[in-house]
């Protein structure tokens, strides 16, 4: 192979459309855009404009609230708090805080507390103290033979 034989697939490029270059190019003149009216000119911006008309998301009634005061918890499943374990990241034998998730990498901040869900096994005796927790993650902490308590149980 040569460099002057080298080209790229069929079809992996394509030409770029160049808009007003004269009749012969099939968008030449107004380039494609139709005859006046707002969307021929430049510096248009229509989105959600119905022509003076009430727009749909305007016409259409509000629904729900967003609690301003709601408290943001931090996620972890029982899965991940067992492999951060198993690869020697948290200690087992000692108490399980949030500030040692928090060292151990596995939750980035705490936000209003962390809250641990029940996906994934629980194989080691763990003895976890956290803000949140699920009833299933509880059972599974406690059938391992472990312990996991909440200091302040999220609202369900």
């Amino acid at each position: 192979m040569k460099l002057h034989e080298l080209h790229d697939n069929e079809g992996a490029t394509k030409k770029r459309k160049r808009v007003g270059r004269g009749p012969g190019s099939g968008t030449g003149k107004m380039g494609g855009r139709g005859i006046k009216g707002q969307k021929s000119r430049s510096g248009v911006a229509i989105g959600g404009y119905e022509g003076g008309q009430m727009p749909l998301y305007m016409r259409l009634p509000k629904r729900g609230f967003n609690k301003p005061n709601r408290k943001k918890f931090a996620v972890v499943n029982l899965g991940l708090i067992e492999k951060f374990v198993a690869e020697g990241k948290i200690d087992a034998t000692a108490a399980i805080t949030e500030d040692t998730l928090v060292a151990s990498g596995l939750i980035r901040r705490k936000l209003d507390g962390i809250r641990v869900l029940a996906k994934g096994e629980a194989t080691s005796k763990l003895n976890i103290t956290v803000t949140g927790a699920s009833k299933a993650a509880v059972e599974a902490v406690a059938k391992a033979g472990g312990s996991l308590t909440v200091t302040a149980q999220a609202a369900e």
